[in-house]
């Protein structure tokens, strides 16, 4: 049976133009069942947004048992997502991580299981008030519907991660009304590389899950924005300025964030007990400071619209920078990706004031510095300017702004790099793989045909097949060069921008990925 798997699978690749076609029609699919999820998921968590501070008030206004029944309720929810966590480790957290480690081979997902867990464990993580995002759980959702998808027509494993990864762009182009981030997402971020297989089916997935979220919940940006003043060339020095403010922030974001998750698994105390950390100081935060709770999608709208003083500013960046690391470090399902736009923003705008304050810029401008503050913060913390840029200029229908976000993004990224900050989800994965091999908690391995591309200066860049170092139980079944399909023999000569496809132990991808993209030492 398992060779009749491996030989439709290799089936698969030797007619890539009816696969493209293929992917296109089953990544539109999943796109679909990924939108219909997502905007389940958004227009409950909307609702927790009106209804929460409504019910806050009804248990503490005028009822004398109001405070011990609005505590029994934090109680039975750390209980519920404590008892979820132990169901299923996987929903812990952003998904993201979790999401590159499948598609690396190195973890398995019960995708029915996650998916019920983590939609009513983010539900009742973020509706709660807590300072954590919708974008990390819509990724790992998505990517469960690619993979429900893919066991349901029952397709390969080769064929499933194109549609796991199809599903992941859908899930953040649902979340976000943001198809085209949603690809560049994918491609920057989860694959790395450009791999025209992947492209075919994320496009088809990330642009039906916008359409399905956006016929539900309607076509607005996620900003509110309005129109921005646009940046000429010798405005740009404080653009210049605000990358390296952000770079160093996002930095320091990594480091904290890391700083936390240790000092959680420190504490010996049970899961019920760190997750009433950030469930009390949500409901201290709704007395005096309820600004800094959710998301925070509403405060970057407030900040466009509203002249807020510097001391209340760097009030609000310091608290939601402090609850943010508390509420993720805990491991309650929920992400960090608008938690991180939002402090960018405040970091924007706090910057804005001092730049003003030098003459280094006008008051006019402010805004502008806010939407471009989120941008450079993302790219300084994910080390994905790119997506960072595509993904505000979506979230603000900014779409005249492409040249500035590039460039902030770029500041902060090379800022980020030159301070050794590291990609936070990396990182998180890493950390992942880490607890679950001490754990051993590794399931068993399995054999796919998997694609990759060579990277220029690599190992495998100008070198013959004969003369590789290849990983153990590994087969090459082809190479294509631009059009071209060519024979892998021995004294085949590769070439960057090859595509090879190879026959491998799903656990040794990270390894192949490696050997095709690092370069080579002096």
């Amino acid at each position: 049976m398992r060779w009749i798997r491996m030989a439709k699978a290799l089936q698969m690749f030797s007619d890539e133009r009816a696969f493209r076609l293929r992917l296109f029609w089953e990544g539109a699919l999943t796109g679909i069942v990924t939108g219909l999820v997502i905007s389940i998921f958004r227009f409950i968590l909307e609702l927790t947004d009106v209804y929460r501070p409504r019910l806050f008030a009804w248990f503490m206004d005028g009822h004398p048992w109001g405070f011990f029944a609005w505590c029994v309720l934090l109680l039975l929810i750390a209980w519920i997502l404590a008892r979820f966590l132990q169901w299923e480790p996987l929903i812990s957290g952003s998904g993201i991580p979790q999401v590159k480690g499948i598609l690396l081979g190195r973890i398995r997902m019960n995708a029915q299981r996650v998916l019920a867990l983590k939609f009513i464990g983010g539900i009742l993580g973020i509706g709660t008030g807590m300072s954590l995002g919708r974008e990390g759980p819509s990724v790992q959702l998505g990517a469960c519907a690619g993979q429900w998808f893919s066991r349901l027509c029952r397709r390969p494993r080769s064929e499933e991660r194109f549609l796991l990864t199809a599903g992941s762009g859908a899930g953040l182009a649902a979340a976000f009304n943001a198809p085209l981030a949603g690809v560049i997402f994918c491609l920057e971020e989860l694959t790395k590389s450009f791999s025209p297989l992947v492209l075919m089916a994320t496009v088809a997935a990330a642009v039906s899950a916008a359409s399905i979220a956006a016929a539900f919940l309607g076509l607005s940006p996620v900003f509110q924005i309005g129109e921005l003043p646009v940046f000429t060339g010798q405005q740009y020095f404080p653009l210049l300025l605000l990358g390296v403010f952000a770079g160093a922030s996002g930095v320091l974001f990594n480091r904290v964030l890391f700083f936390s998750l240790d000092t959680y698994k420190r504490l010996s105390i049970p899961n019920v007990a760190k997750f009433l950390i950030p469930l009390f100081l949500a409901f201290a935060f709704s007395f005096f400071l309820p600004e800094v709770l959710g998301g925070g999608s509403r405060l970057v709208d407030t900040l466009i619209v509203q002249d807020f003083n510097t001391s209340f500013l760097i009030l609000l960046l310091v608290m939601k920078f402090v609850f943010t690391m508390l509420c993720f470090g805990s491991g309650v399902p929920g992400g960090i990706f608008l938690p991180m736009l939002v402090l960018g923003a405040l970091s924007g705008a706090v910057f804005a004031k001092g730049a003003v304050f030098l003459g280094l810029t006008e008051q006019a401008f402010t805004s502008s510095f806010i939407v471009y503050g989120m941008a450079a913060y993302f790219a300084a913390v994910v080390k994905s300017p790119i997506t960072g840029s595509v993904l505000i200029i979506e979230m603000t229908g900014s779409f005249h702004h492409l040249l500035a976000l590039v460039f902030v993004a770029m500041t902060a990224y090379l800022t980020a790099d030159l301070l050794h900050g590291e990609p936070v989800y990396e990182t998180l994965l890493s950390r992942l793989l880490f607890t679950r091999a001490k754990l051993r908690q590794i399931q068993a391995h399995h054999r796919t045909i998997t694609e990759f591309i060579v990277g220029e200066g690599s190992a495998l860049d100008g070198r013959s097949v004969a003369d590789i170092h290849w990983p153990s139980d590994c087969l090459l079944v082809q190479v294509r060069r631009g059009e071209s399909e060519l024979i892998p023999t021995g004294r085949l000569v590769l070439k960057s921008g090859d595509f090879i496809y190879a026959l491998i132990d799903d656990t040794c991808i990270a390894d192949f990925e490696d050997l095709a993209q690092e370069k080579l030492s002096g």
